[in-house]
């Protein structure tokens, strides 16, 4: 069959990124795959999963610039895929959909069984997109060099010895705030306020709501609650003391080392995070399916608003 194409005439193609630990969970993958080359979509992924499905008539590319001139990344996993995935599609304006193949699978808008439709959904390009907030960090180290990095959840700053907490000075928008002496620090966005922030005791914020979350983790100080700011403040941590510094993590896959005296810039990224969702439903109805929070007895609303006298 020949690809169908866009309006301007472009082919069309979607990225397929598979789930990289698990090799029983291929053969959804392929049933994806197959469904969507049927209707005549190139399907296109990493050269460094050529070994984990067996198809035929795929593009492989190398990561660079891999989602580009790509209509959508179709991601199978968990969490940890999607965001390995959102790194990928990042600067590219493409919006990723996710197959929940893991545990949590927060991020993603189907299950497996849910399939057919995905890919229907896919081919007739029936699906929303929503617009998340991703985060850029540069890391300025004594010695003059400078680390950049880039985080669609959080970027988290943590004490790179077990046994001896981190000294760090936080300032907002160049205004101190505290000092702490702490096992870390994290900056989550809305998407991660729902991760690594939220297990440190972080407010939990709707993906709607601008803002950025900053946590301390297990600080030793009498003002060390979590704080939210506004989308476009910009947070600064100096690392202070003699000990052995810290790591900066994106997302808890992309480490960074952070020497004492180094300062770390945490801003909002012009590079935001495009999630396709099939069905839009309230981030409340999300939350309480996957935290499987009790709601039993609650009665609604009244069809009809009560008259008032």
């Amino acid at each position: 069959m020949s690809s169908p194409t866009n309006a301007d005439g472009a082919i069309r193609r979607v990225l397929v990124i598979p789930h990289g630990g698990r090799s029983d969970l291929a053969e959804t993958t392929e049933r994806a795959i197959a469904k969507l080359q049927r209707a005549g979509i190139v399907v296109r992924m990493l050269a460094a999963d050529c070994d984990r499905c067996s198809v035929v008539d795929v593009e492989f590319v190398e990561a660079d610039e891999a989602a580009k001139d790509c209509e959508l990344v179709l991601v199978f996993g968990g969490d940890g895929t999607i965001l390995r995935s959102a790194y990928l599609a990042r600067g590219q304006g493409v919006p990723l959909l996710g197959v929940n193949l893991g545990h949590m699978g927060f991020l993603a808008e189907s299950d497996p069984e849910d399939l057919p439709t995905v890919i229907a959904a896919v081919v007739n390009r029936s699906y929303v997109v929503e617009h998340r907030l991703a985060l850029d960090l540069r890391v300025r180290r004594p010695d003059g060099t400078e680390v950049l990095g880039w985080a669609f959840n959080e970027v988290s700053l943590e004490k790179a010895a077990r046994e001896r907490m981190i000294e760090l000075m936080v300032a907002i928008d160049d205004e101190p705030l505290s000092a702490w002496s702490a096992d870390g620090l994290v900056c989550a966005t809305p998407t991660g306020s729902t991760a690594y922030a939220w297990s440190s005791g972080g407010p939990v914020v709707w993906p709607d709501v601008e803002a950025l979350v900053v946590v301390p983790i297990s600080a030793h100080a009498l003002f060390s609650r979590p704080i939210v700011i506004g989308p476009n403040s910009e947070v600064d941590i100096d690392v202070l003391g003699s000990g052995p510094g810290g790591v900066a993590w994106c997302d808890g896959g992309r480490m960074i080392d952070v020497p004492v005296g180094s300062r770390v810039e945490v801003r909002r990224s012009p590079d935001s995070v495009y999630l396709a969702r099939l069905q839009p439903e309230p981030f409340t109805k999300r939350l309480v399916a996957k935290f499987n929070l009790p709601v039993a007895g609650w009665r609604g609303r009244p069809d009809e608003e009560v008259q008032q006298p």
